[in-house]
């Protein structure tokens, strides 16, 4: 056995929280003290405070609406204003007012059964209750509904909350924290930019050195890893929603035009830079050329031009020429790219890059090992559905997949025979947006939940009660044990044989 504070063999010793403040900027330590002050004096709010606080969030939402367009399209440099209103503000105007309406249901104590040693005069029962100071971490793809879909759970929980922007969110950042006084007292819900920390630095590896109450983190595997040992100093539980390389899958029975019309508005949407994008796609055997001269028809008419504001820039320099280079490697080793909007050669000034669709991709290029995050689409055919089920299942978990097909028997084999964060059959990305699904990943594409009632329980304590009544049951099962303990014990193990 090793004692408390011995390190165990291959591990370094967890750093003491005095030694982890002294490198954390002032605001953020002033920030984390006065709320976890404030949730010292109100333990439990009530549902009229955590109705307010969402109704707040609302309002913020809803009485804001082109400041917080335009900020994000300064972030992005050209950001659809349909996209933004679409995907994040009626998002999170409609998941905080379902919050609202289904707060009195999630904060109901649940009754539970009692076990035969205790019935039937005890009672027990299960009662949510916040957890305290939250911090919440981020990402610039979708930063509006990234940060108040978790902040919904958070406070309709009954906790307060730190949120980290992203750096790509400077915009945004300093937008909220001039707006978000005249909603939340600063040690109800806080926002920091990343560019808090000053220049050359990083706030996200000090914001989630906090000793949090909970963590929730949206980002990559490889920041998630780094999150998660950040957080295991002080044994802050984690929510990690990660990413990976989410698979669609057109069976031979579905129509080859309405799979693809699905498929491109989800891998044109935010140009791709969607963490449950279609990160490659599988299809028949000898259908590559066909899909592919209909999603040519398909972008030429949602976008006659993708200069025009309609189609999202990838979101800096970086991201840029990251997917060029995997682009460029693609085509190095064998694949051939196929312009899906040929005569529209993008802008590579404003970042605004063409979808393209790449045949012939095999493991070692870099668009099949890792999250694309773009407006690049490898496609593989196949002759058999095994052979998918097998290449899925060899990889990490996705966080999404998709399957067109109207067979129901290949369907139940197809959810029964993979796991995944979240599916959506013949379709794609819609079971994200439905606030009464859990949202989440599994293995490398994260862990726990949100959105709805899941994001309530993520962010809430499940306390078990349990409440003795005026006679006890285990009074009959004291020592002496050859006497009447025994024979209750008997009639129990025989109720139970």
């Amino acid at each position: 056995m090793y004692a408390p504070t011995e390190p165990l063999p291959g591990h370094a010793p967890a750093r003491n929280p005095a030694e982890l403040a002294a490198h954390i900027p002032a605001p953020l330590r002033e920030c984390f003290a006065a709320q976890r002050a404030a949730f010292a004096m109100n333990r439990f709010p009530d549902r009229v405070e955590r109705r307010g606080d969402l109704r707040a969030l609302h309002r913020l939402l809803v009485d804001n609406r082109d400041a917080l367009v335009d900020a994000v399209n300064r972030d992005f440099g050209c950001r659809s204003r349909f996209e933004t209103l679409m995907t994040e503000l009626l998002q999170g105007q409609e998941a905080a007012r379902d919050a609202i309406r289904q707060l009195p249901r999630w904060m109901k104590q649940q009754k539970r059964a009692l076990d035969i040693t205790q019935y039937p005069l005890a009672s027990a029962w299960v009662q949510p209750q916040p957890l305290g100071v939250v911090g919440i971490v981020v990402p610039w793809n979708f930063p509006i509904a990234m940060a108040v879909q978790p902040l919904i759970g958070a406070l309709a929980a009954g906790n307060r909350a730190m949120v980290k922007m992203s750096e790509n969110s400077a915009h945004l950042a300093r937008l909220l924290q001039k707006l978000l006084p005249q909603y939340f007292a600063a040690d109800k819900v806080s926002v920091f930019a990343d560019q808090d920390a000053g220049p050359g630095q990083s706030l996200g590896p000090l914001f989630t050195q906090l000793p949090f109450n909970h963590l929730f983190f949206t980002g990559s595997p490889q920041t998630g890893r780094a999150v998660m040992a950040n957080a295991a100093a002080h044994l802050t539980p984690v929510t990690l929603e990660l990413g990976g390389k989410s698979p669609a899958i057109v069976a031979p029975d579905y129509p080859l035009p309405k799979a693809a019309e699905r498929i491109l508005w989800v891998k044109m949407l935010n140009a791709g830079q969607i963490c449950t994008n279609v990160d490659y796609l599988f299809l028949p055997a000898g259908q590559e050329q066909a899909f592919i001269e209909h999603a040519q028809r398909i972008i030429a008419r949602r976008y006659p031009d993708l200069l025009n504001g309609d189609y999202t820039a990838i979101i800096d320099q970086r991201q840029y020429d990251r997917l060029q280079a995997m682009l460029a490697d693609a085509i190095a080793q064998g694949a051939q790219a196929v312009p899906l909007c040929p005569g529209q050669p993008g802008d590579a000034a404003r970042r605004i890059m063409p979808p393209v669709a790449l045949l012939n991709v095999h493991d070692g290029m870099q668009v099949m090992q890792r999250e694309i995050f773009g407006p690049l689409l490898p496609i593989l055919g196949y002759r058999n559905h095994d052979e998918v089920l097998q290449y899925i299942n060899n990889r990490p978990h996705p966080l999404a997949l998709y399957l067109f097909s109207d067979d129901k028997r290949l369907q139940q084999r197809t959810l029964q025979q993979t796991l995944s964060g979240g599916v959506t059959l013949n379709d794609t990305l819609l079971h994200a947006g439905q606030h009464h699904l859990p949202f989440g990943g599994v293995g490398a594409s994260g862990m726990g939940h949100y959105h709805g009632r899941e994001g309530f329980l993520t962010f809430s304590k499940l306390r078990p009660v349990f409440r003795q009544g005026p006679l006890r049951t285990v009074d009959f099962l004291q020592p002496p044990y050859a006497g009447l303990a025994g024979k209750v014990l008997d009639v129990m193990l025989w109720r139970n044989r």
